[in-house]
């Protein structure tokens, strides 16, 4: 008994310590990817200055990455996700906090934690980046870890491993530093899309988009309330996109979900037609579109009178089919989210 206790400790030491399963662990089967990268440079970001960083496993999460071995990483980003965040952090903060922009692909929350990564870098302090990654349910956190092994397995350490050191050294003996430069002194070309001169840059296609139907609906207080209702019409549109790019409550069909200002349907006087369904940003810019009207289409005139008296719209998705069936089968199953919306005449 004694012995087999022991063996049992041993498997689950190196369980905890390679984050193999623990059916490996105890029958020494793991393996490792090598060679493994150096990230020496990454206590460098700053992740909140008390926290002892698992250089090793991020070490062997990034080496599992480089050689797209889908176990590891699945087991690796378990671990890292539910019980090392400050680790997280800094390989996150590592990317995000040098690069200027985040890209197109990346998700919601890797676009929400971004300019804390970039403020944290500039001014030497992780405090507040590290609370949002350790305030982050298991899904978001798991989605910005992802968005930076992106960059890791790309084979970008060294560049970015040296570009968070000039960055680091910047801000301790300046207070602020360009990224960019970081980059092109570490010699990496940079390119803007300034540097481009592409102009303006629609990124709407780039990401997964919405059809919409009209429908109407009543408020508790039994007053008619326009409806749109979203399919998905790209790749990857549908509930996992919406829940990772909007805020939107999951709605059965009863009561009102919450109104969010931010949102809003775009609405064209003159022919009396719908442009748009965007959130917009504290910058008063559009950060997200879910859908565009691909032509212009008249709205019929009891719809659009409607539309004119309430001012806003119960906006609700995703649903396969187009009618009141699917609608109430999404419901139903817990897969329908729904926000109300303003309308922006124009």
């Amino acid at each position: 008994m004694v012995k087999k206790h022991g063996k049992k400790q041993r498997a689950k030491k190196r369980q905890d310590r390679t984050g193999a399963a623990y059916s490996s662990a105890a029958a020494g089967t793991t393996h490792t990817h090598t060679p493994l990268p150096d990230l020496s440079a990454l206590p460098l970001v700053p992740h909140g200055s008390w926290r002892v960083l698992d250089l090793d496993l991020a070490a062997r999460l990034v080496a599992a990455c480089r050689a797209g071995c889908q176990p590891c990483q699945q087991t690796l980003i378990t671990k890292m996700v539910k019980e090392k965040r400050a680790t997280l952090a800094a390989l996150a903060g590592a990317v995000y906090g040098t690069l200027p922009t985040v890209g197109f692909v990346a998700s919601e929350a890797t676009r929400q934690w971004a300019p804390l990564a970039r403020t944290a870098m500039q001014a030497g302090t992780g405090e507040e980046a590290f609370a949002a990654v350790d305030a982050m349910d298991e899904a978001a956190a798991t989605a910005l870890l992802n968005d930076a092994l992106d960059h890791w397995a790309m084979g970008d350490g060294p560049v970015l491993a040296e570009a968070v050191r000039k960055v680091a050294e910047g801000a301790s003996r300046r207070g602020t530093a360009d990224p960019m430069d970081a980059f092109r002194e570490a010699g990496m070309k940079v390119f803007t899309l300034d540097d481009l001169d592409l102009g303006d840059v629609d990124t709407y296609h780039l990401a997964p988009n919405y059809g919409v139907t009209l429908m109407k609906t009543t408020t508790p207080d039994d007053q008619p309330m326009p409806m749109l209702v979203l399919y998905p019409e790209t790749e990857n549109a549908g509930i996992e996109d919406l829940e990772a790019r909007t805020d939107w409550e999951h709605w059965g069909l009863h009561g009102m979900p919450d109104m969010d200002p931010h949102w809003r349907v775009r609405a064209r006087i003159a022919d009396r037609s719908l442009q748009g369904l965007v959130h917009v940003g504290p910058d008063g810019e559009d950060d997200i579109e879910l859908w565009r009207a691909a032509e212009t289409v008249s709205l019929p005139e009891h719809w659009w009178d409607l539309l004119d008296r309430a001012q806003h719209v119960l906006v609700a998705g995703p649903v396969k089919e187009t009618d009141h069936q699917a609608l109430q089968a999404a419901g139903d199953a817990g897969e329908l989210l729904a926000v109300i919306a303003r309308v922006s005449f124009h």
